[in-house]
């Protein structure tokens, strides 16, 4: 059994039904506007044409993928042997209520109910349902086909067969799965988003920046490298002795911009008890320089690559 209810077909909804449909996955669109399911479906042919106008999927496999595709006649035909549901309904715990409970006592018992949210915890929604156990949040980030990081984030009842099952479910599906160990409202990347804007909004609002340049400050600047390497991972080849070096050398300087709320964060702290051994299993701290040779060289093929499609903003 191969087959994926996806309850929505929206963007994100579409965008799920690439994803798993060139996993070799049956796909089953429902909507709750017949008309809105058909013209996913009719979209479906641009979304692959592109991909393989970019060379991201063969040719000779478009027409399979997007055979795999199909509009169920109802949510009934859409969750019937299905192994895995994708809700993506809209970003209100009232309809993520109802939509889930409908889903809850139609779908086959442990069956997974993901929720593509971009923010709302499932226990909000799920905690009296009798198939809580099985709910979590399965969150793409958008466009789900192109962007491979997915946070898999559970409530504090779903079980650990669900999660693992979900998490198998993404890597099959040659997703980068993000598994949070506590829930949060959120989640990691809207959070850290959030953060960022936050930021940026007050120094556009004082007048310090103009929003293009702001923009060139990420694109041009932090986004380079966070394109191949989070920022863990960048503070860790800054300084000569990685990660806790670079806190010792920077922290208190960061901790002087007077930034949001964080400022009784102890980054030194956090960085000996739960970061540096992840780190430095990854790049020890005798290979940083190595390291960094190869993080620049992945610059300039970045920057290459940014130059001949016409994308490097300090050529213009």
């Amino acid at each position: 059994m191969s087959k994926i209810a996806i309850v929505g077909a929206g963007l994100i909804g579409q965008g799920w039904a690439a994803v798993f449909a060139q996993a070799g996955l049956d796909v089953a669109l429902y909507d709750v506007s017949g008309e809105a399911a058909e013209r996913a479906l009719k979209a479906m042919e641009t979304r692959i044409s592109d991909l393989v106008e970019f060379d991201l999927i063969a040719p000779s496999d478009a027409p399979q993928i997007l055979r795999r595709i199909t509009v169920a006649s109802g949510l009934e035909d859409a969750l019937d042997g299905a192994i895995h549901i994708q809700e993506n309904g809209p970003e209100d715990v009232d309809i993520k209520r109802e939509i889930t409970q409908t889903l809850d006592s139609i779908a086959v018992k442990d069956v997974p109910i993901a929720s593509s949210t971009s923010g709302i915890s499932a226990s909000r929604y799920c905690k009296n349902l009798p198939g809580r156990h099985r709910c979590l949040v399965v969150h793409p980030i958008n466009p789900p086909h192109l962007i491979p990081a997915v946070e898999i984030v559970p409530t504090p009842w779903t079980t650990k067969n669900t999660v693992k099952t979900a998490n198998d479910l993404m890597l099959r599906c040659r997703r980068e799965t993000i598994v949070l160990n506590e829930e949060i409202d959120g989640f990691i990347v809207n959070r850290l988003q959030g953060a960022l804007l936050e930021e940026a909004f007050k120094l556009i609002g004082s007048g310090i920046v103009s929003a293009e340049d702001l923009d060139k400050a990420v694109c041009d600047g932090l986004g380079l490298r966070w394109s191949f390497m989070g920022p863990m991972q960048t503070i860790h080849l800054n300084a000569p002795g990685g990660v806790t070096d670079y806190v010792t050398r920077y922290g208190r300087m960061y901790r002087n911009f007077g930034i949001g709320s964080y400022q009784g964060v102890d980054w030194a702290g956090i960085a000996k008890d739960k970061v540096v051994a992840e780190l430095t299993r990854r790049t020890p701290v005798a290979n940083i320089s190595d390291a960094q040779i190869e993080r620049d060289r992945k610059l300039m093929a970045l920057l290459r690559h940014k130059k001949l499609t016409g994308n490097d903003t300090s050529m213009q």
